[in-house]
């Protein structure tokens, strides 16, 4: 390199990213386009882009309360850089928190699983390069932090011989905390616990690794049973499942009984929204109103509701978890999904959007939370041109839903290959299955739970590309593994420690 462009910015960055990537120069370029796109998007998007839900996580942040709607996990991050009053700052440190998520997976796969670099490099692109992970990092939501928790927390289980019970409690804390800043994280617990058992680790890792995870969110239920009487994480699990059953009940072919006949949608079911937007409109049984929670009385009328119409019309709901899976997950475009308004948060804007200066739940309004976080005002202001630089990428450089769908399909194949070939030393290693299993279950969740939304496939698309990377690309073909990953065959030998 030239001493002139060592020296610019970009080249003091590229110089950066090939230390980090020990000399690998094809990771070392995404890893180092990857932080100058990041910088470009800060410089152009001042201090951060908002979302419907980021000023209930403001609030949290001012003074932590167990919120009845939002998972607590992001607002306490926020609490804990709110002596910083930097909007700027919080959104900074979620670049940096992917970008060093995909270094660790780059080198946890070169060194612990025996991944050949160039495949490695091309597993965690798509975290680093990706348009829409970039501006979904911009957004004060929780989904970055949560990516966060959940990758590094199943590479560290997913190690070999890291089936000691020290790794156990760092993996269950990583997941506890995982799943209080997005529910959606619990059921990757179950998968940990099944993993360890399928890796014979012993059976005090798989307690420890349980009881790391239940403290967290064990003791925030406990917290929130003393707010609201209810040992919960939110007040409205059984309000987003009735948005789910909202897309096909139909209460004129059979009418419910007693007080749930008020939860029936006001419309015929082809001429309803989206299933989670169906909360929020006007006129919603849910009786919705900004700056105030749902009633536990109305989250159990709702809850019941769901149930009922899932009894009655399973084959319809069936059909609407199948559609939003296959459909909306794997198109390669993007609709205008679940509203036009929603959709248009997940890219850069040509112009920033006014803050509406409504009522939030916890006291006061959205303009008085954020400028008690900021000292400011805390409205995006866009610069030119690399606000244009950082939109025009996003709009072309993106892993469509086929794309992903593809990956997927290429990591199962690599699964059952292996299997058939009965190498587990080179391919189909259990824990290729762990990364896909945990993909598949992130991106399933939402579906039946309550509703399709595009951001919540990011958080699933590393483990799809980590997956496709431990079962196809390990060694050189006739290369051993231990010989590719020097102490790998000692680490593998290593017994379970207790």
């Amino acid at each position: 390199m030239a001493p002139s462009l060592r020296r610019s910015p970009p080249g003091r960055i590229l110089t950066a990213a090939r230390a980090m990537a020990g000399g690998n120069a094809v990771f070392a370029v995404i890893l180092g386009a990857g932080v100058l796109l990041r910088v470009v998007a800060m410089i152009g998007y001042r201090p951060a882009l908002w979302f419907n839900d980021s000023y209930d996580y403001v609030r949290i942040g001012n003074a932590p309360f167990p919120h009845p709607l939002r998972s607590e996990g992001y607002g306490i991050a926020l609490w804990l850089l709110r002596p910083f009053h930097s909007l700027g700052l919080v959104v900074a440190l979620q670049h940096l928190m992917i970008v060093a998520v995909a270094v660790f997976a780059y080198r946890a796969l070169v060194r612990d699983f025996g991944v050949r670099k160039r495949w490695a490099a091309a597993a965690t692109a798509p975290l680093l390069l990706d348009g829409n992970q970039i501006e979904l990092e911009h957004l004060l939501l929780s989904d970055t932090l949560f990516t966060a928790l959940i990758v590094v927390a199943v590479l560290l289980l997913a190690r070999p011989g890291a089936a000691g019970w020290r790794q156990a409690a760092v993996v269950g804390g990583l997941l506890g905390a995982a799943t209080l800043t997005r529910t959606v994280g619990g059921p990757l617990i179950v998968l940990a616990m099944l993993f360890l058992l399928v890796r014979r680790a012993r059976w005090v890792s798989v307690a420890v690794l349980a009881l790391a995870f239940a403290v967290p969110v064990g003791g925030y239920a406990v917290w929130f049973h003393a707010e609201h009487g209810r040992y919960s994480l939110t007040q409205a699990d059984g309000v987003f499942l009735w948005g789910r059953t909202s897309a096909f009940a139909d209460c004129s072919k059979r009418m419910p009984s007693g007080d749930l006949v008020y939860m029936c949608p006001p419309k015929p079911p082809e001429e309803r929204g989206s299933s989670s937007n169906q909360i929020w409109v006007e006129g919603s049984p849910t009786g919705w109103r900004n700056g105030y929670a749902f009633t536990p009385e109305m989250n159990d009328r709702a809850g019941r509701f769901a149930m009922w119409a899932i009894r009655e019309q399973p084959v319809d709901y069936v059909k609407a978890v199948a559609y939003d899976f296959f459909v909306r997950t794997f198109s390669w475009y993007r609709s205008g999904y679940p509203t036009p308004g929603t959709a248009a948060k997940y890219k850069f804007p040509k112009r920033a959007e006014r803050m509406k200066d409504l009522p939030v739940i916890g006291g006061g309004s959205r303009f008085s939370v954020v400028r008690e976080y900021e000292h400011g005002s805390g409205r995006t202001r866009i610069v030119r041109p690399f606000s244009d630089v950082v939109r025009v990428y996003q709009e072309v450089v993106n892993v469509r839903g086929t794309m992903l769908g593809l990956v997927l399909v290429f990591g199962a194949a690599g699964l059952v290959r292996g299997r058939r070939r009965g190498r587990p030393g080179r391919r189909g290693r259990p824990e290729s299955g762990l990364f896909w299993l945990s993909g598949v279950a992130l991106l399933a969740v939402p579906p039946v739970t309550a509703d399709f939304d595009y951001r919540y496939v990011l958080p699933a698309m590393p483990f799809a590309f980590l997956a496709a990377a431990t079962a196809w690309g390990r060694g050189r073909p006739g290369e051993d593994e231990a010989a590719a990953v020097p102490g790998a065959a000692e680490r593998e030998a290593e017994p379970a420690a207790t």
